[in-house]
C-alpha cells in the first residue's frame, strides 16, 4: 500500500521500496490552466551546472538516459523514469517542479499529487491542493537528494515566477528559442521497459535494475537551451558515382533496347504484338489510332495532395486503436479482445484459463475448480471448463485465438450456450450442464450450459454469428449452433449423409437440432462447425 505524505515528510527511497527503476507520476491541473512540468538534475550546491540534466519537454532525457520524460499517461498530466543507479555522481539531487504556461497562480489548481511508482506498485503519493498556494505561479513539488544514500522529501513550496525564473533560481542561464528544424518521423523500436497502465493502476516497469548497462557514449559538449541547432546534411556515397553495369546482349532476333537509366530498373519487354510499357513515371501511350489520355480534370500534376484526413504522424496512426474505456464493467476494444472492469466490492469474473492477454492494475487470478461432481459431469459431457478467477481492482483484457467475442447481459432471464463457446461471465451468474436426450448421438446425448440471473456472459463465435426465431422448422447443425433461449424446446433430428471424404473412424453421421417455442425464442449460429 502507498504511504501517504504531507508536506515536509522525508524517507530513505529504500525504506519504500529495494527497485532503483521508479516511475514518477505528477498529476495537476486547473480551468483554463496550462502546465510545465520538469524535473532539475542539481549539483552538490543545488545549482544546474550541466543543461544536459535540466529534463523538460524540448529536452526528454538525459544523455545516459538515468532521467527520461514519458508524457501524460495513467491518469497523471507528465511522468518520468529515474534510474538511480545510472544517475552521474556529479548529481546530488533531483527537483521535481510544475509551472505555470500563461496566465493563472497556482491557488486556481485543483487536488493533484506527486507518487513513486516501483515494481509495478505505488509506494509513495504526495497529495496538494490549490488552498495551500496564492499568488505563485510555480511550485516545487517534490526532490530526490543523496545524503549518504537516496531519499525523497515531500516539498510542495510555492515560487513565484514561470519557468525562467525558477530556472534562473537554480542557476541555470535562459536561452532564447530558435526555430528548429522538423526532425524526422521514425518507426523506431519501443522502449524497452513496459509504460505504466491507465487510470488508477501504477505502472509495470519500476522492478529492481538488472545487469549494469554498457558504458554510454561521451556526451557532446553542453549547450544552452533551447539553442542547439538541427543540420539534416545530404549523404554522399563515398568514393564517388558507381557506374551502372554494362547491358546484357539482346536476345536474338530482337532489337536491342536501350538501357535503363542509372538507378532505375530495366523495363520489362512487352508480351508479343503488344506496346512496350511506358518509362517509369510517365503515362503510357495511346492505342494506335487515338488521342493520349490527358490529366484528369480538376487535378493539379505534381501538388501534393495533403495528409491522410485522418492526420499525420505516429500518434495520427495509432489513433483508431487507442483503448476505448465507457466506464461500463464489459467493454469491447474490437471485435476480437474485451475489457472487464473490476471493482473493489464488485463481483468477480470467471474467464477460461489462458483468455487473459493483459491486464493492468492489483489483479489476482485464482483456479476455479469444478468439485468432484462437476469433474465427473465434464469429462462426461465434454461440457468442463478450465476457468480462473479474477478477483481484485484493475482492467484485464481477454482475447482467444481472434474469435468474435459478444457480451450477453442477463436481466434475470436464461440463455444456454455450449461451454465450447464461452469465454468469461460474472461469477453473480448461475450455471449448470444440462443434458438433451435423443437417438443416434454418440454417446446417448448432448450437453449445454445454462446461465441464468443478473450478469454477462461473453460468447464467442468463429466468424459473424446470425440469429434467427425460433419457429417450428428451424434446424441447426449441432456443431454450427453456438446459444439458444432457455425456455427454447431442444429435439434431436439425425440423419445420415455419406462424405466423399470420410476418413477411417469416421462415420460420416451428423446430428441436427430442431428448436420450438412460443414467439420471442431465438437460437444463434456462427459460419463455422466446431
Amino acid at each position: 500500500m502507498a504511504r501517504e505524505f504531507q508536506r515536509g515528510h522525508k524517507a530513505k527511497i529504500s525504506d519504500l521500496t529495494a527497485g532503483t527503476d521508479l516511475y514518477v507520476g505528477v498529476q495537476i491541473a486547473g480551468p483554463g490552466l496550462s502546465f510545465d512540468i520538469s524535473c532539475f538534475g542539481l549539483d552538490a550546491n543545488e545549482q544546474l551546472s550541466d543543461d544536459r540534466y535540466f529534463i523538460f519537454f524540448n529536452q526528454p532525457k538525459s544523455p545516459e538516459e538515468s532521467l527520461q520524460l514519458l508524457g501524460a499517461q495513467a491518469g497523471d498530466t507528465e511522468s518520468f523514469r529515474v534510474t538511480l543507479d545510472r544517475i552521474p555522481a556529479n548529481i546530488h539531487k533531483l527537483s521535481f517542479t510544475a509551472t505555470l504556461d500563461g496566465a493563472g497562480q497556482m491557488s486556481q489548481v485543483g487536488p493533484g499529487y506527486i507518487r513513486i511508482v516501483a515494481g509495478g506498485e505505488e509506494v509513495v503519493r504526495y497529495a496538494f491542493t490549490g488552498s495551500e498556494f496564492t499568488t505563485e505561479r510555480a511550485v516545487m513539488l517534490g526532490d530526490f537528494y543523496l545524503k549518504d544514500v537516496w531519499r525523497f522529501a515531500a516539498v510542495g513550496q510555492g515560487f513565484d515566477g514561470g519557468l525562467d525564473a525558477l530556472l534562473k533560481n537554480f542557476g541555470g542561464e535562459v536561452a532564447e528559442e530558435e526555430p528548429a528544424a522538423p526532425e524526422p518521423v521514425t518507426g523506431g523500436a519501443p522502449p524497452a521497459f513496459a509504460p505504466p497502465a491507465q487510470s488508477t493502476p501504477p505502472p509495470a516497469f519500476g522492478a529492481p535494475a538488472g545487469p549494469p548497462a554498457p558504458a554510454p557514449a561521451p556526451a557532446p559538449a553542453p549547450q544552452p537551451v533551447h539553442t542547439a541547432p538541427t543540420i539534416v546534411a545530404p549523404v554522399n556515397p563515398p568514393g564517388g558515382t558507381v557506374p551502372p553495369p554494362a547491358p546484357a546482349p539482346a536476345p536474338y532476333g530482337q532489337p536491342a533496347s536501350a538501357p535503363a537509366p542509372y538507378g532505375q530498373p530495366a523495363p520489362a519487354p512487352a508480351p508479343y504484338g503488344q506496346p512496350a510499357p511506358a518509362p517509369f513515371g510517365q503515362a503510357a501511350p495511346a492505342p494506335y489510332g487515338q488521342q493520349p489520355p490527358g490529366p484528369p480534370q480538376g487535378v493539379p500534376q505534381g501538388v501534393p495532395q495533403g495528409v491522410p484526413p485522418g492526420g499525420a504522424g505516429l500518434q495520427a496512426a495509432l489513433q483508431p486503436y487507442r483503448e476505448l474505456p465507457t466506464g461500463q464493467r464489459w467493454t469491447p476494444q474490437n471485435g476480437q479482445l474485451m475489457r472487464v472492469d473490476l471493482g473493489e466490492g464488485g463481483s468477480p469474473v470467471l474467464a477460461r484459463q489462458g483468455s487473459m492477454v493483459m491486464y493492468q492494475g492489483k489483479v489476482d487470478f485464482g483456479y476455479k475448480g469444478a468439485g468432484f461432481a462437476g469433474r465427473i459431469v465434464g469429462n462426461a459431457t465434454g461440457q468442463e471448463m478450465q476457468l480462473m478467477r479474477c478477483t481484485g481492482k484493475g482492467q484485464v483484457f481477454l482475447a482467444e485465438e481472434g474469435t468474435h467475442l459478444h457480451p450477453v447481459e442477463l436481466q434475470g432471464d436464461g440463455i444456454c450456450v455450449s461451454a465450447e463457446n464461452v469465454l468469461a461471465f460474472d461469477e453473480s451468474l448461475q450455471y449448470e450442464v444440462r443434458r438433451i436426450e435423443g437417438h443416434g448421438i454418440p454417446g446417448g446425448a448432448l450437453f449445454t450450459m445454462l446461465f441464468q440471473g443478473t450478469g454477462t456472459v461473453v460468447v464467442k463465435t468463429h466468424g459473424t454469428p446470425v440469429v434467427l426465431p425460433v419457429t417450428p422448422t428451424t434446424f441447426a447443425d449441432c456443431n454450427a449452433v453456438v446459444a439458444w433461449s432457455a425456455a427454447s424446446q431442444v429435439i434431436i433430428s439425425s440423419q445420415v449423409r455419406l462424405r466423399r471424404n470420410a476418413y477411417p473412424g469416421h462415420s460420416g453421421e451428423t446430428v441436427n437440432l430442431q428448436f420450438r417455442g412460443a414467439p420471442g425464442n431465438f437460437i444463434v449460429v456462427q459460419p463455422y462447425e466446431v
